[in-house]
């Protein structure tokens, strides 16, 4: 199933939709910042190119610069 994503502008937006929501029978959860952050995180690592591999000794020049 799909989902919507929603961004209210301030706590009373927020808290209206959560209520129709609710009265509405629909499943909701409100996210906070933290995990907004973790799930673009995770977006973003899903689509990263794995098939190029760096080498240890490009891994240690990178860190040691």
């Amino acid at each position: 199933m799909s989902s919507i994503v929603v961004n209210p502008k301030n706590p009373q937006e927020l808290q209206f939709i959560s209520e129709l929501l609710q009265k509405l029978g629909v499943d909701a959860k409100v996210l906070s910042d933290e995990d907004t952050e973790d799930f673009g995180l995770a977006v973003l690592m899903k689509d990263v190119d794995r098939s190029d591999v760096a080498s240890e000794d490009e891994v240690m020049a990178k860190l040691k610069g």
